[in-house]
């Protein structure tokens, strides 16, 4: 309470010096104004978006009275922003660039104003440009890898997180972000980035596209490790892949690595048993090389049935909706 009456005595103060007749109020003044009420809208739900406007209006008078007052500039794109009108938040950064290019506050809001309105190529420029000024910035050279990433620019993705070895060694996010960026490339080298990843983090996504990686090396032992490891884990609703392509996935390479065994069927009933009708990946399933003759037969077995059970839900699905209609 202390803090919002401070800011309203200095709001009719400064008011009613405006309203005496034959006085101007400064550029100050008006800036003043619009970040007491700037500050009252970080901190009310319920008027919040009243305050950002008496905020907007007093902040362009500030940079209508002081064309040289970049604070009123820089504020009115951070109102905007936190408005989510992101390409007017970036008009005024990059209006304050185009009279200090090297203003480190306003490329950074620009960049990531520009994320935000999914300018990605306008982006990526800020950020280059950015990390001229401050290399040694871990955070911005994470977002400018991160708009790399996007951009499928996935070799510039490794040149720049390898400028900061030690946060590759420490932080989790560039770590998996390099990964990835390895992966994407088909590099052999991701599988050691994602084990340095996994030794220290646990995530069914990520432990997931490790053992993927390793069926692809053909690592096979280890990715049916992998992939017993990840069915220990506890599975949500949104928990992506769900449990029985997990299931799948490792029936898939137990039919590869072990042809003459029976593990690869009973592991891909156990998926259909929990809910795997994915028909396009079991055809494909059956034009992968080493499965068995025995089988492939269980295969078009279960794959025979999956599309029945298809049709006759599709069939319901007609019939109720002719139902629907004529009532």
């Amino acid at each position: 309470m202390k803090v919002y009456l401070k800011l309203f005595i200095l709001i009719f103060a400064v008011t009613d010096i405006i309203s005496c007749a034959g006085m101007a109020a400064s550029a100050e003044e008006y800036y003043s104004i619009g970040m007491a009420y700037f500050d009252m809208a970080q901190g009310s739900t319920a008027r919040r978006e009243e305050y950002f406007r008496e905020a907007e209006k007093w902040l362009n008078r500030a940079k209508q009275a002081d064309r040289t007052m970049l604070a009123s500039q820089y504020n009115l794109g951070r109102l905007a922003f936190e408005m989510q009108r992101f390409d007017e938040a970036a008009e005024h950064f990059e209006s304050i660039l185009t009279r200090d290019p090297d203003n480190v506050m306003a490329l950074r809001a620009a960049a990531y104003s520009r994320i935000k309105s999914n300018d990605i190529n306008i982006a990526e420029n800020h950020y280059s440009k950015l990390l001229e000024l401050v290399g040694d910035s871990i955070d911005d050279g994470y977002n400018h890898a991160l708009v790399l990433y996007a951009m499928e620019q996935y070799g510039k993705v490794e040149i720049v997180l390898e400028q900061y070895p030690y946060a590759l060694r420490d932080n989790a996010d560039i770590l998996l972000l390099y990964a990835r960026s390895q992966k994407a490339q088909d590099k052999v080298e991701s599988l050691n980035s994602y084990l340095k990843w996994l030794e220290s983090n646990s995530d069914i996504t990520v432990r997931s596209e490790y053992a993927d990686l390793l069926v692809k090396h053909e690592y096979y032992a280890r990715a049916i490790e992998e992939y017993q490891l990840i069915l220990q884990e506890e599975f949500s609703n949104d928990t992506e892949p769900q449990k029985n392509h997990i299931h799948f996935s490792l029936a898939k390479v137990l039919l590869i690595a072990d042809a003459e065994s029976g593990d690869g069927i009973t592991e891909l009933q156990t998926a259909v048993t929990e809910g795997f009708d994915d028909i396009e990946a079991l055809e494909l399933l059956l034009q992968t090389e080493g499965i068995s003759a025995s089988n492939l037969l269980h295969i078009r077995v279960i794959l025979d049935e999956l599309k029945k059970e298809a049709e006759f839900k599709d069939t319901n699905s007609e019939h109720e909706d002719d139902l629907e209609h004529n009532s």
